[in-house]
Protein backbone atom coordinates (compact mmCIF):
# COMPACT_ATOMS: atom_id res chain seq x y z
CA UNK A 1 0.00 0.00 0.00
CA UNK A 2 1.94 3.60 -1.08
CA UNK A 3 -0.63 5.65 -1.25
CA UNK A 4 -0.30 7.60 1.53
CA UNK A 5 -2.51 10.14 2.86
CA UNK A 6 -2.23 11.41 6.62
CA UNK A 7 1.40 10.64 8.49
CA UNK A 8 2.11 12.28 11.87
CA UNK A 9 5.16 12.49 13.01
CA UNK A 10 6.67 12.97 16.83
CA UNK A 11 3.23 14.80 17.54
CA UNK A 12 3.74 16.48 20.97
CA UNK A 13 0.54 18.22 22.83
CA UNK A 14 0.34 19.72 26.04
CA UNK A 15 -1.53 21.68 28.00
CA UNK A 16 -1.00 25.53 28.11
CA UNK A 17 0.53 24.82 31.43
CA UNK A 18 2.80 22.19 29.66
CA UNK A 19 1.30 18.74 30.89
CA UNK A 20 1.98 16.79 28.13
CA UNK A 21 -0.81 14.91 26.62
CA UNK A 22 0.98 13.62 23.31
CA UNK A 23 4.53 12.46 23.40
CA UNK A 24 6.08 12.01 20.71
CA UNK A 25 3.12 10.00 18.78
CA UNK A 26 3.86 8.30 14.70
CA UNK A 27 1.02 7.56 12.67
CA UNK A 28 0.22 6.53 9.37
CA UNK A 29 -2.66 5.91 7.61
CA UNK A 30 -3.27 4.76 3.44
CA UNK A 31 -6.72 5.54 1.54
CA UNK A 32 -8.88 2.88 2.20
CA UNK A 33 -7.01 1.97 5.58
CA UNK A 34 -9.27 2.01 8.68
CA UNK A 35 -7.05 2.22 11.76
CA UNK A 36 -8.53 1.98 15.57
CA UNK A 37 -7.28 3.73 18.33
CA UNK A 38 -7.80 2.58 21.91
CA UNK A 39 -7.09 3.00 25.57
CA UNK A 40 -8.47 4.62 28.69
CA UNK A 41 -9.48 8.01 29.36
CA UNK A 42 -6.58 9.49 29.38
CA UNK A 43 -4.86 8.07 26.91
CA UNK A 44 -4.81 11.02 24.46
CA UNK A 45 -7.10 9.21 21.39
CA UNK A 46 -9.51 12.42 20.81
CA UNK A 47 -6.44 14.49 20.87
CA UNK A 48 -4.69 12.69 18.52
CA UNK A 49 -8.19 12.29 15.83
CA UNK A 50 -8.28 16.11 16.59
CA UNK A 51 -4.69 16.57 15.64
CA UNK A 52 -5.33 14.72 12.35
CA UNK A 53 -7.61 17.62 11.00
CA UNK A 54 -4.64 20.37 12.28
CA UNK A 55 -6.64 21.35 15.96
CA UNK A 56 -5.99 21.13 19.46
CA UNK A 57 -8.91 21.70 22.26
CA UNK A 58 -8.93 25.28 23.83
CA UNK A 59 -6.43 25.24 26.55
CA UNK A 60 -3.98 22.85 24.67
CA UNK A 61 -1.38 23.05 22.06
CA UNK A 62 0.93 21.64 19.70
CA UNK A 63 4.67 21.53 21.01
CA UNK A 64 6.50 19.74 18.08
CA UNK A 65 5.99 17.29 15.19
CA UNK A 66 4.67 17.32 12.10
CA UNK A 67 1.13 16.25 10.53
CA UNK A 68 1.04 15.63 7.09
CA UNK A 69 -2.27 15.17 4.96
CA UNK A 70 -2.12 14.45 1.46
CA UNK A 71 1.98 15.75 1.38
CA UNK A 72 0.81 18.95 2.89
CA UNK A 73 1.79 19.69 6.66
CA UNK A 74 -0.83 21.56 8.33
CA UNK A 75 0.80 22.50 11.21
CA UNK A 76 2.77 25.02 8.60
CA UNK A 77 -0.41 26.31 7.20
CA UNK A 78 -2.17 29.20 8.40
CA UNK A 79 -5.38 28.32 10.42
CA UNK A 80 -7.34 30.08 7.51
CA UNK A 81 -6.33 27.54 5.71
CA UNK A 82 -6.84 25.12 7.76
CA UNK A 83 -10.36 25.00 7.94
CA UNK A 84 -10.44 25.16 4.08
CA UNK A 85 -10.03 20.96 4.50
CA UNK A 86 -12.59 20.66 7.50
CA UNK A 87 -15.69 19.31 6.87
CA UNK A 88 -14.34 18.88 2.90
CA UNK A 89 -11.01 16.66 2.71
CA UNK A 90 -11.58 15.66 6.65
CA UNK A 91 -14.60 15.48 8.85
CA UNK A 92 -14.99 14.36 12.07
CA UNK A 93 -17.62 12.54 13.79
CA UNK A 94 -17.72 13.40 17.74
CA UNK A 95 -19.03 11.28 20.48
CA UNK A 96 -21.82 13.87 21.86
CA UNK A 97 -24.23 14.46 19.10
CA UNK A 98 -26.87 16.24 21.43
CA UNK A 99 -23.77 18.58 22.67
CA UNK A 100 -22.46 19.32 18.74
CA UNK A 101 -25.83 20.08 16.68
CA UNK A 102 -27.12 23.39 16.86
CA UNK A 103 -30.51 23.14 18.60
CA UNK A 104 -31.68 26.20 16.14
CA UNK A 105 -31.58 24.56 13.61
CA UNK A 106 -33.31 21.79 11.45
CA UNK A 107 -31.27 18.86 11.21
CA UNK A 108 -31.18 19.08 6.99
CA UNK A 109 -30.18 22.81 7.42
CA UNK A 110 -26.85 21.67 9.24
CA UNK A 111 -26.52 18.70 6.74
CA UNK A 112 -26.32 21.04 3.79
CA UNK A 113 -24.10 24.13 5.23
CA UNK A 114 -21.22 21.88 4.68
CA UNK A 115 -21.47 21.04 1.08
CA UNK A 116 -22.79 24.73 -0.15
CA UNK A 117 -19.99 26.24 1.79
CA UNK A 118 -17.04 24.10 0.15
CA UNK A 119 -18.66 24.24 -2.80
CA UNK A 120 -19.46 20.28 -3.03
CA UNK A 121 -23.21 20.56 -4.30
CA UNK A 122 -26.23 23.18 -4.41
CA UNK A 123 -28.57 23.14 -1.63
CA UNK A 124 -30.98 21.02 -3.73
CA UNK A 125 -28.67 18.30 -4.47
CA UNK A 126 -27.01 18.30 -0.99
CA UNK A 127 -30.95 17.63 0.83
CA UNK A 128 -30.96 14.56 -2.22
CA UNK A 129 -28.09 13.42 -1.02
CA UNK A 130 -28.99 13.73 2.73
CA UNK A 131 -32.07 11.51 2.16
CA UNK A 132 -29.80 8.88 0.74
CA UNK A 133 -27.50 9.10 3.58
CA UNK A 134 -30.41 8.85 6.10
CA UNK A 135 -31.51 5.83 4.52
CA UNK A 136 -28.27 4.05 4.62
CA UNK A 137 -27.70 4.94 8.24
CA UNK A 138 -31.40 3.56 9.04
CA UNK A 139 -32.91 6.08 9.98
CA UNK A 140 -36.50 6.65 9.51
CA UNK A 141 -38.46 8.27 7.21
CA UNK A 142 -35.31 9.40 5.53
CA UNK A 143 -37.08 12.22 3.02
CA UNK A 144 -38.56 13.76 6.26
CA UNK A 145 -36.63 13.27 8.82
CA UNK A 146 -34.31 16.29 8.27
CA UNK A 147 -36.73 18.68 8.84
CA UNK A 148 -36.82 17.74 12.68
CA UNK A 149 -34.69 19.88 15.34
CA UNK A 150 -31.90 17.80 17.06
CA UNK A 151 -34.62 17.98 20.48
CA UNK A 152 -36.73 16.32 18.45
CA UNK A 153 -34.82 12.89 17.80
CA UNK A 154 -33.52 10.16 20.17
CA UNK A 155 -29.36 10.40 21.10
CA UNK A 156 -28.95 7.31 18.59
CA UNK A 157 -30.99 8.46 15.93
CA UNK A 158 -28.86 12.31 16.43
CA UNK A 159 -25.99 10.12 16.24
CA UNK A 160 -26.45 8.40 13.08
CA UNK A 161 -27.69 11.78 11.66
CA UNK A 162 -24.02 13.40 12.23
CA UNK A 163 -22.14 10.54 10.73
CA UNK A 164 -24.37 10.77 7.69
CA UNK A 165 -23.45 14.74 8.01
CA UNK A 166 -19.90 13.88 8.03
CA UNK A 167 -20.17 12.29 4.68
CA UNK A 168 -21.70 14.82 3.36
CA UNK A 169 -18.58 16.50 1.21
CA UNK A 170 -17.33 12.87 0.56
CA UNK A 171 -14.18 13.93 2.55
CA UNK A 172 -11.07 11.67 2.17
CA UNK A 173 -10.16 11.26 5.54
CA UNK A 174 -13.04 10.52 8.69
CA UNK A 175 -12.44 10.30 12.31
CA UNK A 176 -15.09 8.72 14.10
CA UNK A 177 -14.55 9.58 18.01
CA UNK A 178 -17.21 6.49 19.78
CA UNK A 179 -19.94 7.04 16.85
CA UNK A 180 -21.54 4.27 18.42
CA UNK A 181 -21.41 4.58 21.99
CA UNK A 182 -25.61 6.06 22.20
CA UNK A 183 -26.23 3.10 20.01
CA UNK A 184 -28.24 -0.58 20.60
CA UNK A 185 -27.09 -3.44 19.85
CA UNK A 186 -29.18 -3.78 16.32
CA UNK A 187 -28.72 -0.62 15.75
CA UNK A 188 -24.82 -0.30 15.98
CA UNK A 189 -24.90 -3.30 13.29
CA UNK A 190 -26.28 -1.37 10.48
CA UNK A 191 -24.65 1.56 11.03
CA UNK A 192 -21.22 -0.05 11.65
CA UNK A 193 -21.93 -1.82 8.51
CA UNK A 194 -22.71 1.56 6.88
CA UNK A 195 -20.00 3.48 7.95
CA UNK A 196 -18.06 0.49 6.65
CA UNK A 197 -19.46 0.46 3.66
CA UNK A 198 -19.23 4.39 2.78
CA UNK A 199 -15.80 4.15 3.65
CA UNK A 200 -14.93 1.83 1.14
CA UNK A 201 -16.90 3.15 -1.51
CA UNK A 202 -15.26 6.32 -0.85
CA UNK A 203 -11.58 4.59 -1.11
CA UNK A 204 -11.62 7.23 2.20
CA UNK A 205 -9.50 6.51 5.51
CA UNK A 206 -10.44 6.38 8.86
CA UNK A 207 -9.14 7.00 12.33
CA UNK A 208 -12.08 4.58 14.49
CA UNK A 209 -11.45 6.21 18.34
CA UNK A 210 -13.37 3.39 20.65
CA UNK A 211 -13.08 1.74 23.67
CA UNK A 212 -15.36 -0.96 22.44
CA UNK A 213 -13.19 -3.66 21.45
CA UNK A 214 -15.42 -5.94 19.71
CA UNK A 215 -16.65 -2.87 17.66
CA UNK A 216 -12.95 -2.11 16.96
CA UNK A 217 -12.35 -5.29 15.74
CA UNK A 218 -14.95 -5.21 12.83
CA UNK A 219 -13.97 -2.18 12.00
CA UNK A 220 -10.09 -1.42 12.14
CA UNK A 221 -7.23 -3.18 9.31
CA UNK A 222 -4.73 -2.02 12.24
CA UNK A 223 -5.19 -1.20 15.64
CA UNK A 224 -3.04 1.50 17.71
CA UNK A 225 -2.97 1.14 21.14
CA UNK A 226 -2.54 4.38 23.39
CA UNK A 227 -1.69 4.79 27.70
CA UNK A 228 -0.30 8.48 28.97
CA UNK A 229 0.11 9.91 25.56
CA UNK A 230 2.31 7.13 24.66
CA UNK A 231 1.92 4.60 22.05
CA UNK A 232 1.94 0.94 23.69
CA UNK A 233 1.83 -1.04 20.33
CA UNK A 234 0.49 -1.23 16.98
CA UNK A 235 -0.06 -4.03 14.80
CA UNK A 236 -2.72 -5.44 12.20
CA UNK A 237 -6.27 -6.22 13.95
CA UNK A 238 -6.17 -10.07 13.58
CA UNK A 239 -2.88 -10.57 15.27
CA UNK A 240 -3.65 -7.95 17.73
CA UNK A 241 -6.73 -9.50 19.02
CA UNK A 242 -5.34 -13.35 18.85
CA UNK A 243 -1.86 -12.41 20.63
CA UNK A 244 -1.18 -8.58 21.85
CA UNK A 245 1.95 -8.45 23.05
CA UNK A 246 2.38 -6.20 25.65
CA UNK A 247 0.35 -6.65 29.28
CA UNK A 248 -1.16 -3.77 29.05
CA UNK A 249 -3.21 -4.56 26.15
CA UNK A 250 -3.77 -8.03 27.46
CA UNK A 251 -5.58 -6.07 30.25
CA UNK A 252 -7.97 -4.12 28.14
CA UNK A 253 -9.30 -7.43 26.61
CA UNK A 254 -9.88 -8.73 30.20
CA UNK A 255 -11.91 -6.37 31.25
CA UNK A 256 -14.79 -7.96 29.25
CA UNK A 257 -14.78 -10.95 31.58
CA UNK A 258 -16.35 -9.13 34.54
CA UNK A 259 -19.47 -11.04 35.56
CA UNK A 260 -21.31 -10.28 38.79
CA UNK A 261 -21.98 -13.93 40.49
CA UNK A 262 -25.93 -15.02 40.78
CA UNK A 263 -27.19 -14.57 44.30
CA UNK A 264 -29.55 -16.38 45.44
CA UNK A 265 -33.57 -15.15 44.91
CA UNK A 266 -34.26 -12.84 47.56
CA UNK A 267 -36.98 -13.11 50.28
CA UNK A 268 -40.85 -13.42 49.81
CA UNK A 269 -42.09 -10.13 50.64
CA UNK A 270 -45.07 -8.21 50.51
CA UNK A 271 -44.11 -5.32 48.51
CA UNK A 272 -41.38 -4.71 46.22
CA UNK A 273 -39.01 -1.77 46.49
CA UNK A 274 -41.02 -0.47 43.50
CA UNK A 275 -43.85 -1.27 41.34
CA UNK A 276 -45.35 -0.45 38.01
CA UNK A 277 -48.76 -1.80 37.40
CA UNK A 278 -49.70 -1.34 33.68
CA UNK A 279 -48.63 1.49 33.06
CA UNK A 280 -49.80 3.36 29.90
CA UNK A 281 -47.61 7.16 29.04
CA UNK A 282 -47.52 9.02 25.59
CA UNK A 283 -46.08 12.61 24.68
CA UNK A 284 -48.80 14.78 23.87
CA UNK A 285 -51.50 13.75 21.66
CA UNK A 286 -49.09 11.12 19.70
CA UNK A 287 -49.91 7.62 20.08
CA UNK A 288 -48.61 5.71 23.46
CA UNK A 289 -44.66 5.58 23.96
CA UNK A 290 -45.53 3.06 26.91
CA UNK A 291 -47.70 0.16 26.67
CA UNK A 292 -49.77 -1.26 29.92
CA UNK A 293 -45.48 -1.38 31.45
CA UNK A 294 -45.67 -3.85 34.86
CA UNK A 295 -42.20 -3.82 36.31
CA UNK A 296 -41.33 -5.39 40.20
CA UNK A 297 -38.18 -3.98 41.26
CA UNK A 298 -36.99 -6.42 43.98
CA UNK A 299 -35.47 -4.42 46.86
CA UNK A 300 -31.54 -4.60 47.08
CA UNK A 301 -30.95 -6.04 43.33
CA UNK A 302 -30.23 -4.71 40.09
CA UNK A 303 -33.26 -4.70 37.07
CA UNK A 304 -31.59 -4.18 33.96
CA UNK A 305 -34.06 -2.72 31.34
CA UNK A 306 -32.43 -3.24 28.16
CA UNK A 307 -33.87 -2.65 24.39
CA UNK A 308 -33.50 -0.66 20.96
CA UNK A 309 -33.82 3.15 20.99
CA UNK A 310 -37.15 4.11 21.06
CA UNK A 311 -38.18 0.65 22.96
CA UNK A 312 -39.54 2.98 25.93
CA UNK A 313 -36.55 2.67 28.42
CA UNK A 314 -35.99 6.40 29.08
CA UNK A 315 -39.89 6.78 28.60
CA UNK A 316 -40.37 4.62 31.75
CA UNK A 317 -37.55 5.95 33.76
CA UNK A 318 -39.12 9.63 33.32
CA UNK A 319 -42.48 8.03 34.41
CA UNK A 320 -41.20 6.81 37.76
CA UNK A 321 -39.13 9.89 38.67
CA UNK A 322 -42.71 11.84 37.99
CA UNK A 323 -41.70 14.00 34.80
CA UNK A 324 -44.09 12.12 32.80
CA UNK A 325 -47.67 11.28 34.19
CA UNK A 326 -48.77 8.18 32.94
CA UNK A 327 -52.14 7.50 31.43
CA UNK A 328 -52.88 4.94 32.88
CA UNK A 329 -51.77 2.39 35.67
CA UNK A 330 -50.15 3.08 38.89
CA UNK A 331 -47.04 3.08 40.25
CA UNK A 332 -46.16 2.08 43.66
CA UNK A 333 -43.50 3.07 46.27
CA UNK A 334 -42.69 0.57 48.87
CA UNK A 335 -46.92 -0.41 48.40
CA UNK A 336 -47.84 2.58 48.56
CA UNK A 337 -49.28 4.42 45.55
CA UNK A 338 -46.34 7.52 44.10
CA UNK A 339 -48.17 10.22 42.57
CA UNK A 340 -48.20 10.40 39.08
CA UNK A 341 -46.82 14.14 38.85
CA UNK A 342 -43.87 14.77 40.02
CA UNK A 343 -45.01 18.19 41.76
CA UNK A 344 -47.40 16.25 43.85
CA UNK A 345 -44.69 14.05 45.32
CA UNK A 346 -43.33 14.71 48.97
CA UNK A 347 -40.03 15.62 50.03
CA UNK A 348 -39.64 12.25 51.30
CA UNK A 349 -40.84 10.83 47.98
CA UNK A 350 -38.65 12.43 45.93
CA UNK A 351 -35.90 11.80 48.27
CA UNK A 352 -36.42 7.87 48.21
CA UNK A 353 -35.98 8.16 43.65
CA UNK A 354 -32.67 9.48 42.38
CA UNK A 355 -31.00 9.50 38.86
CA UNK A 356 -27.55 9.13 37.59
CA UNK A 357 -27.97 10.33 33.85
CA UNK A 358 -25.37 9.35 31.03
CA UNK A 359 -23.34 12.57 30.01
CA UNK A 360 -21.75 12.98 33.36
CA UNK A 361 -20.35 16.06 31.55
CA UNK A 362 -23.78 17.71 31.14
CA UNK A 363 -25.53 16.79 34.09
CA UNK A 364 -22.82 18.90 36.60
CA UNK A 365 -23.22 22.31 37.34
CA UNK A 366 -19.20 23.21 35.98
CA UNK A 367 -19.80 26.18 38.05
CA UNK A 368 -19.61 24.62 41.17
CA UNK A 369 -17.10 22.56 43.12
CA UNK A 370 -17.61 19.25 44.40
CA UNK A 371 -18.10 20.46 47.80
CA UNK A 372 -21.75 22.17 46.34
CA UNK A 373 -22.48 19.23 43.67
CA UNK A 374 -22.77 16.49 46.15
CA UNK A 375 -23.73 18.84 49.31
CA UNK A 376 -26.89 20.58 47.85
CA UNK A 377 -28.93 17.43 48.02
CA UNK A 378 -27.44 16.27 51.26
CA UNK A 379 -28.56 19.22 52.64
CA UNK A 380 -31.90 19.62 50.94
CA UNK A 381 -33.02 16.16 51.52
CA UNK A 382 -30.94 15.41 55.45
CA UNK A 383 -30.74 18.91 56.99
CA UNK A 384 -27.06 19.21 56.88
CA UNK A 385 -25.45 22.07 57.50
CA UNK A 386 -21.96 23.31 58.91
CA UNK A 387 -19.26 20.81 59.75
CA UNK A 388 -21.83 17.83 59.60
CA UNK A 389 -22.54 18.87 56.19
CA UNK A 390 -19.00 19.17 55.25
CA UNK A 391 -18.49 16.07 57.11
CA UNK A 392 -20.65 13.79 55.04
CA UNK A 393 -19.47 15.08 51.39
CA UNK A 394 -15.92 14.07 52.26
CA UNK A 395 -17.79 11.02 53.82
CA UNK A 396 -19.50 10.35 49.81
CA UNK A 397 -16.26 11.63 48.24
CA UNK A 398 -14.02 8.91 49.99
CA UNK A 399 -17.33 6.09 49.62
CA UNK A 400 -16.97 6.38 45.56
CA UNK A 401 -13.10 6.54 46.28
CA UNK A 402 -11.98 9.91 45.31
CA UNK A 403 -9.44 11.10 47.90
CA UNK A 404 -11.68 14.51 50.03
CA UNK A 405 -8.94 16.35 50.58
CA UNK A 406 -7.67 16.73 46.92
CA UNK A 407 -11.32 16.57 44.86
CA UNK A 408 -13.75 18.54 47.22
CA UNK A 409 -12.82 22.02 45.90
CA UNK A 410 -12.02 20.89 42.51
CA UNK A 411 -14.70 21.57 39.69
CA UNK A 412 -16.02 19.13 37.26
CA UNK A 413 -13.74 20.61 34.26
CA UNK A 414 -10.50 19.59 36.63
CA UNK A 415 -11.74 15.49 36.29
CA UNK A 416 -11.74 12.71 34.15
CA UNK A 417 -15.03 10.95 32.99
CA UNK A 418 -14.95 8.44 35.37
CA UNK A 419 -14.40 10.81 38.07
CA UNK A 420 -16.98 13.13 36.50
CA UNK A 421 -19.65 9.72 36.94
CA UNK A 422 -18.16 8.98 40.10
CA UNK A 423 -19.49 12.41 41.12
CA UNK A 424 -22.68 11.84 39.36
CA UNK A 425 -23.03 8.30 41.70
CA UNK A 426 -22.26 10.61 44.82
CA UNK A 427 -24.89 12.79 44.35
CA UNK A 428 -27.32 10.53 43.94
CA UNK A 429 -26.08 8.54 46.99
CA UNK A 430 -26.28 12.20 49.20
CA UNK A 431 -29.87 12.11 49.25
CA UNK A 432 -29.82 8.46 51.06
CA UNK A 433 -32.72 7.41 48.20
CA UNK A 434 -34.28 3.80 47.96
CA UNK A 435 -33.81 3.48 44.18
CA UNK A 436 -31.72 4.97 41.84
CA UNK A 437 -32.38 4.69 38.28
CA UNK A 438 -28.87 4.57 36.35
CA UNK A 439 -29.12 5.71 32.81
CA UNK A 440 -26.16 4.45 30.76
CA UNK A 441 -23.85 5.31 33.26
CA UNK A 442 -20.88 3.57 31.62
CA UNK A 443 -21.61 4.05 27.88
CA UNK A 444 -19.40 7.12 27.35
CA UNK A 445 -16.57 5.09 29.11
CA UNK A 446 -13.34 3.04 28.17
CA UNK A 447 -13.95 -0.70 29.64
CA UNK A 448 -10.99 -0.21 32.32
CA UNK A 449 -12.89 3.05 33.61
CA UNK A 450 -16.69 1.44 33.30
CA UNK A 451 -15.25 -1.87 35.26
CA UNK A 452 -14.36 0.57 38.04
CA UNK A 453 -17.75 2.11 38.28
CA UNK A 454 -19.71 -1.26 37.80
CA UNK A 455 -17.62 -2.32 40.83
CA UNK A 456 -18.29 0.61 42.99
CA UNK A 457 -22.39 0.75 42.43
CA UNK A 458 -21.96 -2.92 43.37
CA UNK A 459 -20.08 -2.50 46.08
CA UNK A 460 -22.46 0.39 47.20
CA UNK A 461 -25.61 -1.65 46.71
CA UNK A 462 -23.99 -4.08 49.02
CA UNK A 463 -23.24 -1.42 51.99
CA UNK A 464 -26.23 0.43 51.70
CA UNK A 465 -29.44 -2.13 49.85
CA UNK A 466 -29.96 0.48 47.48
CA UNK A 467 -32.17 -0.70 44.18
CA UNK A 468 -30.96 -0.25 40.81
CA UNK A 469 -32.63 0.23 37.11
CA UNK A 470 -29.97 -0.17 35.07
CA UNK A 471 -31.03 1.18 31.74
CA UNK A 472 -28.64 -0.09 29.04
CA UNK A 473 -27.99 -1.14 25.66
CA UNK A 474 -24.47 -2.83 26.42
CA UNK A 475 -25.52 -6.35 27.58
CA UNK A 476 -22.31 -6.84 28.45
CA UNK A 477 -22.70 -4.84 31.16
CA UNK A 478 -25.73 -6.76 32.00
CA UNK A 479 -24.24 -9.66 32.11
CA UNK A 480 -21.24 -7.72 34.98
CA UNK A 481 -24.02 -6.27 36.80
CA UNK A 482 -27.60 -7.54 36.56
CA UNK A 483 -29.51 -10.03 39.12
CA UNK A 484 -32.86 -9.55 36.66
CA UNK A 485 -32.98 -8.29 33.23
CA UNK A 486 -36.10 -7.08 31.36
CA UNK A 487 -36.67 -6.72 27.93
CA UNK A 488 -38.37 -3.86 26.17
CA UNK A 489 -39.51 -3.34 22.84
CA UNK A 490 -41.95 -0.25 21.32
CA UNK A 491 -42.83 0.46 24.18
CA UNK A 492 -43.73 -2.91 25.86
CA UNK A 493 -42.54 -5.62 27.90
CA UNK A 494 -41.75 -8.45 26.04
CA UNK A 495 -39.69 -10.55 27.78
CA UNK A 496 -38.17 -10.71 31.87
CA UNK A 497 -36.61 -12.83 34.16
CA UNK A 498 -33.63 -14.17 36.12
CA UNK A 499 -30.09 -12.62 34.15
CA UNK A 500 -29.12 -16.23 33.57
CA UNK A 501 -32.83 -16.95 31.92
CA UNK A 502 -32.73 -14.26 29.73
CA UNK A 503 -29.10 -15.34 28.55
CA UNK A 504 -29.21 -18.81 28.30
CA UNK A 505 -32.93 -20.19 28.20
CA UNK A 506 -34.88 -17.14 26.53
CA UNK A 507 -37.17 -18.03 23.23
CA UNK A 508 -38.41 -14.85 22.39
CA UNK A 509 -37.33 -14.27 18.94
CA UNK A 510 -36.18 -10.04 20.16
CA UNK A 511 -34.75 -11.04 22.96
CA UNK A 512 -32.55 -13.82 20.81
CA UNK A 513 -31.95 -11.19 18.26
CA UNK A 514 -30.56 -8.60 21.32
CA UNK A 515 -28.36 -11.28 22.27
CA UNK A 516 -27.06 -12.63 18.72
CA UNK A 517 -26.37 -8.71 18.25
CA UNK A 518 -23.57 -8.40 20.56
CA UNK A 519 -20.04 -8.04 19.04
CA UNK A 520 -17.80 -10.20 19.54
CA UNK A 521 -13.80 -9.94 19.16
CA UNK A 522 -13.74 -12.09 16.34
CA UNK A 523 -12.64 -9.79 13.32
CA UNK A 524 -15.53 -11.77 11.03
CA UNK A 525 -18.55 -11.43 13.31
CA UNK A 526 -19.94 -8.48 11.23
CA UNK A 527 -19.41 -9.81 7.93
CA UNK A 528 -20.86 -13.31 9.22
CA UNK A 529 -23.77 -11.75 10.96
CA UNK A 530 -24.78 -10.07 8.03
CA UNK A 531 -24.77 -12.21 5.79
CA UNK A 532 -26.93 -14.59 8.04
CA UNK A 533 -29.29 -11.99 8.55
CA UNK A 534 -29.43 -11.14 4.13
CA UNK A 535 -30.35 -14.98 4.03
CA UNK A 536 -32.77 -14.60 6.39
Amino acid sequence: MTDLLLDIRNLQVATRLGAPILRGIDLSLHRGEVMGLIGESGAGKSTLGLAAMGYVQEGCRINGGAVHFDGQDLLALPEKQRRLFRGARIAYVAQSAAASFNPAWRLIDQFTEAPRLHGHARRAESEADAHDLYGRMGLPDPADFGLRFPHQVSGGQLQRAMTAMAMACRPDLIVFDEPTTALDVTTQIEVLAAIRSVVRDLNSAALYITHDLAVVAQMADRIKVLRHGEEVEEAPTGRLISAPQKEYTRSLWAVRNLTRPARPKPAETNHPALRLKGVTASYGRKMAVLRDVSIDFAAGRTIAVVGESGSGKSTTARAITGLLKPLSGDIELRGRALPAALRDRTKAELRSIQMIYQMADTALNPRQTLREIIGRPAAFYGGLRGAALDARVRELLAAIELEPGQFIDRRPGELSGGQKQRVGIARALAADPEFIICDEVTSALDQLVAEGILKLLMRLQEQTGVTYMFITHDLSTVRAIADSVVVMQKGAVVDQGSRDHIFQQSTHPYTRRLLDSVPETDTDWLTRTLAQRGRG
